[in-house]
């Protein structure tokens, strides 16, 4: 559709050379149409700047609000994050308008509906209850989530958000990984009559294995945070993901 079209050329060229600079004229050159058809579907570069920013701060409300429902403050906390990160990733090149344009940031309501999602992150990160020095650190935490995002925009989505993840667990102090492990397939079975430490990681784990290791963190220290040995590990590093 025409209006898509003009939305992924516009969100390309504010992202680009910035919202300010970007003309109307060179929107419709970019889609190959009159100024006069591009007015016909958005009257003006604030009518587009609306259609691009409110995907994102709908579905960030929508992920904290879902984060937020929950009983456990431990698994709110990372839905949180991890929603948040994912929200921002899927509007990478939205979020790189906002920043390149500061003064975008300080539009009502766009300005309000921001600084409210923020604010919710924070406290559901902090969790409940918590001091001066958790909540510090959970502001820490949530202004670190989007500006890779940003920096970063052309790195691989994925490993750009098992990086990001990663820093956050460094922040916090979590040694575990932030989402749920991965169910161990019935073939498999735990080291040891008494269990022991599990010998696969799922498909998610060993993705963040490998952006890790590949961001130079040690073998050891990733058999840490998984739970695992470092033979498992390694083996992980050699398996290309087709592989496993």
């Amino acid at each position: 559709m025409t209006s898509e079209r003009i939305l992924e050329a516009a969100r390309a060229l504010f992202a680009a050379r910035g919202y300010r600079a970007t003309s109307m004229q060179a929107i419709a050159d970019r889609v190959g149409i009159t100024k006069a058809a591009l007015y016909y579907h958005f009257d003006s570069k604030e009518h587009l700047l609306q259609h691009l920013t409110i995907p994102l701060l709908d579905e960030l409300e929508a992920v904290l609000a879902e984060a937020e429902a929950g009983d456990d403050p431990e698994r709110v906390r990372w839905r949180a994050i991890e929603g948040y990160v994912d929200v921002h990733l899927r509007h990478r090149h939205t979020l790189t308008m906002l920043v390149k344009d500061m003064t975008l940031l300080v539009q009502a309501p766009i300005a309000d509906r921001f600084r409210a999602a923020i604010a919710l992150a924070n406290d559901l990160v902090a969790g409940p209850g918590g001091g001066l020095e958790q909540r510090v650190r959970a502001c820490q935490v949530v202004a670190g989530l989007a500006d890779p995002v940003v920096l970063f925009r052309d790195e691989p989505a994925e490993r750009l958000r098992a990086l990001i993840l990663a820093g956050a667990r460094t922040l916090l102090g979590d040694p575990l990984p932030a989402a749920p492990p991965a169910p161990v397939p019935a073939r498999s079975r735990p080291r040891g009559r008494g269990g022991g430490r599990p010998s696969l990681l799922g498909p998610a784990q060993a993705a963040q294995a490998r952006a890790l290791h590949a961001d130079g963190v040690a073998a050891e220290e990733i058999a840490a945070r998984f739970q695992v040995s470092r033979a498992t590990v390694y083996r992980y590093l050699k398996t290309s993901e087709s592989e496993i």
